[in-house]
């Protein structure tokens, strides 16, 4: 794991973001620069803005002010509709998502699920697709479910098979929503080993979860958030053992105590 270097410029890089639903101010102009082999995890409290943000970053929401830049894609709210959507086609090609409940088409087969998006989205050749896929299938251990639709998996299998279609994409960064958060708890570590892995790799990741395991274990920086700003941005050692800031000591406090891994 490595945050950024001395001179390095940040694959992913935020400035002035803000988003409102209507008057209600839910990201309140927060900056982020995160390097490019970085696992930023992000914590804090539901209704927060945690999943907002990381959906303006692949614009699923549409930022209300700000500037985005991903892997040297540049967008921000002055651009016309026309400029924004070629660029915003650009960033979904290098940066893809994988969301908590999966996301998963229903009619579609383990395989066509992980190749649909390298095909449609990239224009991969479908056979080359194919054969990129079925290695994720053996990388994750489920080639053996390649021809099985989504509703015959486990949930840990569907968060997997979601994770290799989103390397199928070959990806330089990757956005995940809560990963864990529809996944037995006995399977977190396994979750959270995959995403490791990934991270050793040199692709760049962002974690929103409301697990402390995961952002005790992965991350390089913890960014605690609560009322669409960054209350608290550390190391996962300092935030969670020492945290600076009185809101945070609060919200780490009324954690279970049986989820309190990240005191080991």
């Amino acid at each position: 794991m490595a945050g950024i270097k001395n001179g390095e410029r940040p694959i992913i890089r935020v400035r002035g973001l803000h988003k409102y639903f209507g008057a209600i101010h839910v990201i309140k102009g927060v900056n982020l620069d995160v390097g490019p082999s970085e696992v930023v995890v992000i914590i804090g409290p539901s209704g927060g803005g945690k999943s907002t943000f990381l959906r303006c970053l692949n614009f699923l929401e549409e930022p209300s002010a700000g500037t985005i830049e991903i892997d040297g894609i540049e967008v921000n709210t002055e651009q016309s509709a026309s400029q924004q959507h070629k660029l915003i086609q650009e960033i979904r090609r290098r940066a893809a998502m994988v969301f908590q409940e999966f996301n998963l088409f229903p009619h579609m087969t383990v395989l066509g699920n992980i190749i649909e998006g390298a095909v449609t989205v990239k224009g991969m050749p479908k056979k080359q697709a194919i054969v990129k896929a079925e290695a994720l299938l053996t990388r994750i251990g489920l080639l053996a479910k390649r021809d099985e639709f989504p509703a015959r998996l486990a949930a840990g299998e569907q968060q997997r098979v979601a994770i290799a279609r989103s390397l199928c994409m070959e990806p330089r960064i990757i956005l995940f929503d809560d990963p864990t958060s529809a996944v037995d708890p006995i399977l977190v570590s396994e979750v959270v080993d995959m995403l490791a892995r990934l991270a050793k790799e040199g692709i760049a990741m962002i974690v929103v979860t409301h697990e402390p395991y995961l952002a005790r274990n992965l991350a390089d920086r913890v960014i605690f958030m609560d009322d669409g700003v960054w209350m608290e941005m550390a190391p996962p050692d300092q935030l969670f053992l020492n945290p600076k800031k009185e809101r945070t000591r609060q919200f780490l406090a009324h954690i279970s105590p049986k989820s309190r891994d990240w005191q080991q």
